[in-house]
């Protein structure tokens, strides 16, 4: 069984063979991949060594104070928290290993193509179709092949698409079936032919996402992930893990837009009044209680598939984004309108504490709606976590092609 003290031999080793001050970067991140460090809680030979996803934490802080490379969550965030453990889980043994190591590594870059303009809470309801084709090729296999699909739909609220080479895309594989159990799930190549990715601009001035059309798109049916005709099943487990990625991420104390919070109070003592202080120590415990639960819940996490209890996380994030970024603008007054640039831009990530305040309370109005509306996630608290009786849906039993749109 591994545990703390075979992880610091093991990070020691990697060290020593690939110093961190004349290894290159990507090479440096191959080789702890490789050494079953880069998470530890993934099978061996993936990444990882079987181990308790708690003991991450010793490796991370070895690594650290060697001054050793990390790879970009920032950038490649839903290749880590959303396309990993969905592969991990549904994938074959050939899918785990083509794809989990660039995905690390950050050589290849995710996006999700989920949502539709007509089915956004609803992501049951998409219309996008994915039709059976035994003939043709597809640069993904770059092979004649029997098995590939034909897609055509468009996608919407795609982060990262202009970056991306990869997407998890669901798609309606059988119309005459009610809508969670006529559609199937597919990894597709951003780069093939009938893929079109354009910028919306959102509410920051930049286009951190984007709308997607899909125009007769082949994807080979080695790229299907799980069973045909079970893609929401085999979705559940990418939108659970997104929902902790996005409310559970592990800071330290005071940590994130609560720290940025507390700084600005600190550094502007003219500013302080005693409304505002009380305001400030209410978020700032709401923060701690939050940082504590995220905690808690990524020790129960076993294997990459989390629970319910994530979208209660996350409706936890949203709201404490707003409140304090609405705080933040409030305390610095004039300041805390202040943007630096409202050029179109499309950036790689998103940056709740580095940029201004002007900037993070407008970013912030998007969280309750990304990962899941609010209103979605309370359903799902609470009917999964408190067992309350669940809304009547009229629509559950009824072919798609029949549903009113």
């Amino acid at each position: 069984m591994t545990d703390a003290a075979d992880l610091r031999r093991r990070t020691a080793a990697l060290l020593a063979a690939h110093p961190p001050a004349t290894t290159d970067r990507l090479d440096f991140l191959r080789a702890r991949f490789d050494a079953g460090l880069a998470w530890v809680h993934f099978p061996a030979g993936l990444g990882g060594l079987d181990a308790s996803r708690s003991l991450q934490t010793v490796v991370d802080a070895e690594l650290a104070a060697a001054g050793a490379p990390g790879n970009d969550p920032g950038r490649i965030g839903i290749g880590l928290g959303m396309a990993a453990p969905t592969i991990l889980r549904f994938g074959t043994d050939e899918q785990k290993q083509r794809f989990l190591r660039p995905l690390w590594t950050g050589e290849e870059v995710w996006c999700q193509l989920f949502s539709e303009p007509g089915a956004g809470s609803d992501l049951a309801a998409l219309a996008t179709r994915a039709v059976r084709d035994d003939g043709g090729t597809s640069r993904s296999s770059g092979a004649e092949s029997g098995g590939h699909w034909v897609v055509d739909g468009q996608k919407v609220w795609t982060s990262s698409a202009h970056l991306a080479r990869w997407a998890i895309l669901i798609a309606r594989t059988d119309p005459d079936l009610p809508k969670h159990r006529g559609i199937s799930y597919f990894v597709c190549d951003m780069t093939d032919p009938g893929v079109e990715v354009r910028p919306l601009r959102q509410i920051t001035g930049e286009a951190e996402f984007n709308e997607v059309f899909l125009t007769g798109v082949r994807i080979p049916d080695a790229h299907r992930l799980g069973e045909v005709g079970e893609g929401w099943k085999v979705a559940q487990t990418t939108l659970m893990n997104e929902r902790v990625a996005i409310g559970g991420n592990r800071i330290p104390r005071e940590g994130g837009m609560i720290g940025v919070a507390t700084a600005d109070w600190r550094a502007r003592p003219e500013l302080r009044t005693h409304d505002l202080h009380q305001r400030l120590l209410t978020l700032w415990v709401d923060a701690e209680v939050a940082r504590l639960t995220g905690e808690r819940l990524r020790q129960q996490l076993t294997k990459g598939q989390p629970g319910p209890e994530g979208s209660g996380m996350k409706l936890a994030f949203a709201r404490l984004a707003q409140e304090i970024s609405g705080w933040e603008v409030e305390f610095l007054g004039e300041d805390g309108l202040t943007y630096d640039d409202w050029t179109m831009r499309r950036p790689e990530g998103v940056d709740f504490t580095g940029r201004e305040a002007g900037y993070r309370y407008l970013r912030a109005k998007g969280n309750s709606i990304e990962g899941g509306t609010s209103e979605v996630l309370l359903n799902i608290v609470a009917e999964r976590v408190l067992g309350l009786p669940p809304e009547p849906r009229t629509d559950k039993d009824v072919a798609w092609k029949d549903l009113p749109r």
